[in-house]
């Protein structure tokens, strides 16, 4: 696999976590709230759904302009550490709670 192959796969993931977390905070915000600050004030002027979709959008925007920076240096490494940071701090976190639900 080369380094662009690569770099593409890292940036999907990423993609895919952003996704994850979006639906993820959406459908959990019932049972635990948020716990990002700047989000959680941010839903009473554009609403839940508005909110999500503007800071995910954000996120997504900057992937997209990380992915064209192409093989520079410290780009893989960015998207390594973004994937990581959504891995540990999202999707492990958010699995653990919405399993809890449907395993009680």
């Amino acid at each position: 696999m080369d380094a662009t192959e690569r770099l593409h796969q890292l940036f999907l993931l990423n993609l895919a976590l952003q996704i994850f977390d979006g639906v993820a905070t959406y459908h959990g915000l019932r049972f635990w709230g948020e716990g990002n600050p700047l989000v959680a004030n941010a839903f009473p002027y554009l609403g839940v759904g508005g909110t999500l979709c503007l800071f995910k959008a954000k996120a997504c925007g900057f992937l997209v302009l990380l992915r064209r920076l192409g093989p520079r240096p410290l780009v893989r490494e960015s998207l390594v550490l973004l994937a990581t940071v959504y891995l540990f701090f999202s999707f492990i976190p958010w699995m653990s709670r919405l399993l809890s639900l449907v395993l009680v």
